[in-house]
């Protein structure tokens, strides 16, 4: 089983892997191909695309079943004693909007009930 996630990708790049692959959504694409023919998809696809992202995701013989691939995704793809995982980018740079402290409404429950 293949599936490949494709965003802001082209029409003709779409219809070029309808050839192979079924469309279940807009940019998803599932179905069983050969190792061949799935590495020819994702070079063409990783040619093919402008701004978008991609994901491979097919089955392999292994402890996981899977094996993925990326490309320009924010999320990256970290081998944890022989197990693949996505690493989630930390944001703790970013500076938070909230104020620190009760809101007025914890203060006003917090008052009426001493």
């Amino acid at each position: 089983m293949t599936v490949l996630v494709l965003t802001a990708c082209p029409a003709d790049l779409r219809g070029h892997l309808t050839r192979w692959l079924l469309e279940i959504s807009p940019g998803v694409f599932v179905g069983h191909v050969p190792a061949r023919v799935r590495d020819a998809l994702w070079d063409r696809g990783i040619e093919m695309r402008r701004d978008g992202r991609a994901i491979l995701v097919y089955t392999v013989r292994g402890e996981q079943h899977f094996e993925f691939r990326v490309h320009r995704h924010d999320w990256e793809v970290v081998d944890f004693d022989g197990l693949k995982l996505m690493r989630r980018p930390n944001n703790r740079g970013q500076t938070s909007t909230l104020r620190p402290g009760w809101s007025s409404a914890a203060r006003r429950r917090r008052a009426s009930t001493r």
